[in-house]
């Protein structure tokens, strides 16, 4: 099979908040940006019902809703998309390289990617239980009172009861954020004792509205697509026992993992895998490469955020392209 071979000034990977963002800047600054849309187009706000902290939507948008108007506003500026599978990439010179298949699953390289800039947008997807009823809507519960984001979704849980799963720092921050809203929280951790930080664990041990089930693993997730979550089924692995417990709404929160993995041992990132960018900037460690969004963000991890990094790389790299500009003319005058 004969490889397509493209050719761009500007390629975004990932088709979330960050990169839909920067592709409206690019095209507005007629960088005619590409963008690979990846495994999940839209990112995670495209398995999130009802978004009500975006601002302009006084009253609140579907997820998948936001999205698409996200991605007509790039196309509506010139943004090409792609779809295809990013197998490998290679950064060490400009034009970098980025070779795609028709799916993962493909052997086949079928797309090559020339890119005089990148921009990363390839986000972060929250580690799942992998238990029954927390697949996303409609095969599960996932984003009807299935949640990996207190500081997203705790809002719609005011007088309600909820569960949350964790141990760690994250847990803890999302416990205590949702006794701001649910009638009760109940925090279930499979072991005796937390991980987390004791400034943490101490708040959390303070908090009147927090009852704590230690030794307990969440087995499934129980409810209907008309209801919602009715319950979860747990095992105590100290007493053997299984059993029901009541609640409505279910907070997942064991971490979140970097899609990073692509540019390890290339760009510099943490011990979890989030890239690293320079000051107050976009720019990774290979000039010419930017990072946006929860691929670099482990710690605000919204939409909103996330689409204000994507405009920062987006201005990032149009400044990177005009500062390279004879550089560019080369490279594109070049037959590939």
């Amino acid at each position: 099979m004969s490889q397509t071979e493209i050719q761009r000034k500007v390629v975004i990977l990932g088709s979330g908040p960050a990169g839909l963002t920067a592709a409206i800047y690019a095209s507005r600054a007629q960088l005619e940006p590409l963008v690979v849309e990846g495994p999940q187009p839209g990112g995670q706000l495209t398995i999130t019902t009802d978004v009500e902290n975006y601002p302009g939507f006084a009253e609140g948008i579907m997820g998948p809703e936001l999205m698409t108007q996200f991605r007509a506003q790039a196309s509506r500026f010139g943004t090409e998309f792609l779809n295809v599978w990013i197998d490998k990439v290679d950064l060490s010179q400009r034009p970098f390289s980025l070779f795609g298949k028709a799916s993962e699953d493909s052997e086949e390289i079928t797309t090559v990617i020339k890119a005089d800039t990148l921009i990363i947008s390839t986000g972060a997807s929250a580690k799942w239980l992998g238990i029954p009823g927390e697949e996303p809507v409609p095969v599960g519960l996932g984003g009807n009172g299935v949640s990996a984001c207190a500081t997203c979704d705790g809002f719609f849980f005011r007088g309600r009861p909820v569960v949350i799963v964790g141990g760690g720092d994250t847990a803890m921050e999302e416990a205590l954020f949702l006794t701001r809203f649910a009638s009760k929280v109940t925090l279930m951790h499979r072991r005796d004792s937390f991980r987390a930080s004791k400034i943490m664990q101490d708040r959390v041990f303070a908090n009147e509205k927090i009852e704590i089930f230690w030794n307990t693993e969440v087995k499934e997730i129980l409810g209907t697509k008309e209801e919602g979550v009715t319950g979860v089924k747990i095992y105590n692995n100290e007493e053997k026992e299984e059993s029901l417990f009541p609640t409505q709404g279910v907070f997942i929160a064991i971490g979140h993992k970097p899609n990073t993995e692509l540019f390890k041992g290339v760009l510099e990132m943490d011990d979890v895998g989030y890239l690293k960018t320079e000051g107050r900037t976009m720019k990774t460690n290979v000039p010419g490469v930017f990072a946006c969004g929860d691929a670099q963000d482990s710690y605000y991890r919204q939409a909103i955020t996330a689409a204000g990094t994507g405009c920062m790389a987006a201005i990032d790299a149009e400044r990177f392209l005009v500062e390279h500009v004879a550089e560019v003319e080369k490279n594109t005058s070049t037959n590939w």
